[in-house]
């Protein structure tokens, strides 16, 4: 195996996290990768995709962010067997807002600092990203790196986090893969299952009147507090019984959450009207309109008929591949081989994944740790942990199909 260049990574990485990608605005990121790509004496395409064909596919996820462009990247390390299966690895370039509290380093800086590269996106996922590049440049190198099978794909792909239009593009494509690996941060675990999620927004009416004169009014607010009460006892309800076994290893497998309330005009009136907006699970095996009709059930119930629910956003499904699959078999070996213990795991969030199991491709994820820095202040990835991820995908690309 062709020995990766630690510093290498870190600089590419760091480099990265410098190029602001907020989904919706992933195109400076993709070029930036597109060029490197070809620097590394990789074939690289920068592919334009339909919008609106995009969206008129059976099966489109959905998305939280108006966009009129929907770039992607496809980076090809040839195979020395045109006939042989294909691998595809597949990481996106968007990332989340930077948040309003301050960094420790800006969060566009791509600091390099005590064995981190510190900045938006290094952990979810461009730092993963960067692996997956360095780890096709070294399996194809002249000096010691040992050609796949078959063709390897690495997908850069825009709008992971908000519903995987990119994959899902990407697929709509080309999705003749026979396994697919994903580098999102699980913290090494070889991970086969995911759950789903749902964004939803409620509508609580109340009865408005002055606040001297409350007893005449009915709050939104009070309406609403056993709506709060009964999504959390789904929540409960969901997470009392867990059949799979994975995800039953975690400490919340399917998290119910409302994360933003807004309510009344005036503070000396009592609010007509009240916005809940939240996020839904979706178990492992259950369909999406089944987990939708739960939440609606205990809005409805709890509600009495004051409150209107919608679905909005995207819609991440759940799922997962069998965990005996010959790819989670050889995930999990070069894991071990890398870091002497290896393990399968599943996770309570959605990604890109679910987009290749929807046409049959077997799909694992692995990626460094740091899931919990993801999305927050002062976001980071361990230098150490990049190597090694790439060294786990370089093994796995000149043995897949083997």
């Amino acid at each position: 195996m062709t020995s990766l260049d630690e510093q290498a990574l870190a600089l590419e990485a760091a480099q990265l996290v410098r190029v602001p990608s907020v989904t919706g605005a992933e195109r400076a990121a993709l070029e930036h990768l597109h060029r490197r790509a070809q620097e590394l004496g990789l074939r690289s395409t920068l592919v334009e995709h339909d919008v609106a064909t995009v969206r008129a596919a059976e099966g489109w996820p959905g998305q939280e962010v108006a966009r009129e462009e929907l770039p992607g990247v496809e980076v090809m390390l040839p195979g020395a067997d045109p006939d042989a299966p294909r691998l595809a690895l597949c990481a996106h370039v968007d990332v989340v807002p930077e948040g309003t509290e301050p960094w420790t380093h800006g969060p566009w800086s791509g600091a390099l600092e005590d064995g981190w590269v510190w900045g938006r996106g290094s952990v979810d996922m461009k730092g993963g990203a960067v692996a997956a590049l360095h780890a096709l440049s070294a399996a194809g190198s002249a000096h010691g790196g040992r050609a796949p099978r078959g063709d390897v794909v690495l997908l850069l792909v825009a709008s992971e986090e908000d519903g995987g239009q990119g994959a899902f593009a990407a697929l709509q494509r080309d999705h003749a893969f026979a396994g697919v690996v994903l580098p999102e941060p699980t913290g090494f675990d070889v991970v086969c299952a995911h759950a789903g999620a749902l964004t939803f927004e409620g509508v609580v009416r109340g009865v408005g009147a002055h606040a001297a004169e409350r007893l005449h009014g009915v709050s939104a607010i009070d309406r609403y507090l056993p709506v709060h009460a009964a999504l959390g006892a789904l929540e409960a309800e969901v997470n009392a019984d867990v059949d799979h076994p994975l995800m039953r290893a975690l400490e919340l497998p399917y998290p119910l959450v409302v994360g933003r309330l807004d309510a009344g005009e005036w503070s000396s009136t009592v609010p007509d009207r009240l916005v809940f907006e939240g996020r839904a699970p979706v178990r492992v095996g259950q369909s999406v309109p089944d987990a939708r009709a739960a939440v609606e059930r205990a809005v409805a119930q709890a509600a009495d008929g004051h409150a209107e629910l919608r679905w909005t956003g995207a819609t991440f499904a759940s799922a997962e591949t069998p965990q005996d699959d010959p790819l989670v078999e050889l995930a999990l070996a070069a894991v071990e081989a890398e870091r002497g213990t290896a393990r399968r795991g599943a996770v309570p969030w959605g990604a890109d994944f679910r987009h290749f199991r929807a046409h049959g491709i077997p799909a694992v994820m692995v990626g460094t740790t740091g899931i919990e820095r993801a999305h927050g202040v002062d976001e980071r990835v361990a230098v150490g942990e990049l190597a090694a991820l790439a060294r786990i995908l370089q093994d796995v690309v000149e043995r897949f199909g083997a």
